[in-house]
């Protein structure tokens, strides 16, 4: 089967917060047994190998996110147009999975001492919950490729990711005596205020003309326009560049909220991930800033439009892809 045949079975599968991961899963594995692999690791992820030892891996999420209701197509049946593959996952991120499985059909594997590992998971989009599954449960080889989509461009650094929650207490009153009260929101406000100064400063912080971001997603606080608000909360997200930037943060949010009465909960830290030679960095997390591997590289399908309505891939990205990676396989194994 090549690339296109797999990828339209793949799509079929909802795998919306990995609904039907038990069926993906099992297409997946009674595939590559097909092709002489033996499955060594298998739940919600699944882990396959060809040989003993295993020089190269690959590997790929098979959740996606939840599709809009202006799709113009049906999201889980693939339409070809104009040289593209429309449907929900192809490019984030089920064309790469269906490349990497379509390849190893095509290469004689047999005659390599060493062999290659394939690596499928869950919950990518939310929690990360089946890559910390994996990195406790298995070895990962000295190369591996995550998939996540580029456009066919090598990327070998990746950001990190800081989610913060801080609450805001305060003390409730009046709205026609606010100063017998004390407000969460304002609170809230000065603080923010503060952490903008600070982020003005952060985003200097440069490595090839990418930067840390600080986005505040959410927003809570107060019961009615009359009363003071005795409570408020805030959740953060910080994209980092550098290995020291997600504690620097934390340091800078408990010296602010030392003068208001608040808390920060940390709900995410994953520092990123940075090669020591020709950085080229993603805008985005990826699975890579967990794997203990030497040489760590994410390559994938595009154009890049992950979570969009009508998400698509170009035929000609697939086919490149493929071409990709039968080469790293055969010069990693040679």
């Amino acid at each position: 089967m090549d690339s296109k045949e797999i990828l339209r079975d793949l799509i079929k599968f909802n795998t919306i917060n990995d609904k039907e991961n038990k069926e993906i899963i099992n297409y997946i594995e009674n595939y590559l047994k097909e092709k002489g692999f033996k499955t060594e690791y298998k739940s919600k992820c699944l882990v396959m190998s060809n040989k003993e030892e295993c020089e190269i891996g690959f590997l790929g999420h098979t959740d996606t996110v939840p599709y809009s209701n202006d799709w113009l197509t049906n999201p889980f049946e693939l339409k070809e147009e104009d040289g593209k593959l429309y449907g929900l996952g192809t490019c984030d991120m089920k064309g790469s999975i269906a490349a990497i499985l379509s390849v190893v059909s095509k290469i004689n594997l047999n005659k390599y001492e060493k062999g290659i590992k394939l690596y499928f998971t869950y919950d990518e989009e939310i929690g990360f919950s089946g890559i910390r599954e994996l990195v406790d449960k298995v070895s990962f080889p000295k190369y591996m490729i995550i998939g996540e989509p580029t456009y066919n461009e090598i990327i070998n650094s990746s950001k990190g990711l800081l989610e913060l929650k801080v609450s805001f207490n305060g003390i409730s009153s009046h709205a026609s005596k606010p100063e017998e009260g004390i407000s969460a929101i304002q609170n809230c406000v000065n603080f923010i205020n503060e952490l903008n100064i600070y982020y003005e400063e952060l985003r200097k912080e440069i490595i090839n003309d990418k930067y840390a971001t600080m986005n505040i997603g959410i927003i809570n606080g107060g019961t009615c326009s009359n009363s003071v608000p005795s409570y408020c909360e805030i959740t953060i997200d910080f994209r980092t560049v550098i290995d020291n930037q997600n504690k620097k943060i934390i340091d800078k949010v408990n010296e602010l909220i030392k003068k208001y009465d608040s808390k920060c909960y940390i709900l995410n830290s994953i520092n990123p991930f940075t090669s020591d030679r020709n950085i080229n960095i993603s805008d985005y997390i990826t699975e890579a800033s967990f794997i203990n591997s030497s040489n760590k590289y994410i390559l994938g399908v595009g154009p890049v439009n992950p979570h969009k309505t009508n998400e698509f891939i170009e035929i000609r990205s697939l086919n490149k892809l493929e071409e990709q990676y039968i080469n790293l396989i055969k010069e990693k194994l040679e």
